[in-house]
């Protein structure tokens, strides 16, 4: 291996005046939008023709982009969980079963052999609130009808007439 070899090359220096080689348009050719100061085009320009990412077919419909809640099962609950706790966001991700960010959806897999709580901030499917021991703690709270109170406004809507539009037509005729 020689020294010579191993020197890097300089840097070639252009727009020094015409005796050093590469003056005047420093090997930019003449005029054009290559030639000026500042140039930059993106490598997918093609000189304003279409470009190939504009003239190929696009697939139909879309991607949705929300996050799908993580599908935990009744089997994973009863090992992680015990008797008589309520299942919350926080818990899941302290026991490992969520990361921080993601939303749970417990679904009817396997048997709960446990009687637990499930939070209002956990989705559960309807299968686990018909079939588990659970099922009564699920459901949400039903006022008795003595609570209940219901109030009904009736509101009138009537159309409104264009008399303006009727006689124009009426006197054009």
């Amino acid at each position: 291996m020689n020294l010579i070899s191993t020197k890097s090359k300089t840097k070639k220096r252009v727009g020094r005046g015409i005796a050093a080689g590469q003056g005047k348009t420093a090997g930019r050719g003449t005029k054009g939008q290559r030639s000026r100061s500042g140039f930059n085009l993106p490598k997918r320009f093609e000189g304003g023709q279409t470009p190939l990412s504009m003239r190929l077919p696009k697939l139909p419909g879309f991607t949705s982009h929300k996050r799908k809640p993580i599908v935990i099962s009744l089997d994973q609950i009863s090992a992680n969980f015990k008797d008589g706790e309520t299942v919350t966001q926080k818990l899941l991700v302290e026991k490992g079963l969520l990361r921080k960010f993601d939303k749970a959806k417990i679904l009817n897999n396997g048997e709960l052999t446990i009687t637990v709580e499930f939070s209002s901030e956990v989705k559960v499917s309807k299968s686990v609130k018909v079939t588990t021991p659970a099922a009564k703690s699920v459901k949400p709270k039903v006022e008795s009808d003595e609570e209940k109170v219901e109030t009904t406004e009736v509101v009138e809507i009537t159309p409104k007439t264009k008399k303006t539009a009727v006689k124009k037509t009426e006197e054009k005729k």
